[in-house]
């Protein structure tokens, strides 16, 4: 009988380390198919910027289960619009109908404290910085005059300079 030669020499991937920690966590809170959790973006779509799963309570008659997701307080009505759409997309992940019920919970825009869940939109501009005055430039170039890296140097100007536009302010 041949044996086989691996590559992996014993070692493991990191998600087959994990796997098992992300099932229990998952389940405690209802998730029994942890690939809802792992894979939120590609199973709601452009419904993942607006909402985040929280939990799957399954009810007493077992008629389905509840799936509660967090959104912002503007993002709430465009979510509740389209709970039906995210269903179909839950159980298609599922294999079966075991979502019967699509619950919408608002918050801030920071989540919940276990969470922090940003809700921000991915493709928003951000807002560039106002550029330093001339003299805080100035003042951080003499800082990190002595330094011979030139690496090290610009590093600890750009850092010199949030400091001293910090105290500025």
């Amino acid at each position: 009988m041949k044996r086989r030669n691996t590559t992996t020499y014993g070692f493991k991937s990191a998600s087959k380390l994990l796997e098992d920690r992300i099932r229990q966590a998952g389940e405690s809170r209802g998730f029994a198919a942890t690939r809802l959790l792992t894979h939120w973006d590609e199973i709601a779509g452009d419904l993942a910027r607006m909402a985040r799963p929280v939990d799957v309570k399954f009810g007493r008659q077992g008629f389905g289960a509840t799936l509660t997701v967090l959104t912002t307080g503007p993002l709430a009505p465009m979510v509740e619009m389209q709970k039906d759409v995210l269903r179909q997309k839950v159980n298609a992940v599922y294999g079966y109908n075991a979502i019967s019920r699509v619950r919408v919970t608002q918050t801030a825009a920071t989540g919940f404290a276990e969470g922090q869940v940003s809700f921000e939109t991915r493709d928003a501009p951000r807002a560039e910085p106002a550029p330093p005055r001339p003299e805080i430039v100035a003042q951080a170039r003499d800082v990190a005059h002595g330094v011979g890296d030139q690496g090290l140097r610009s590093a600890l100007e750009a850092l010199a300079q949030n400091v001293l536009s910090k105290q500025d302010k």
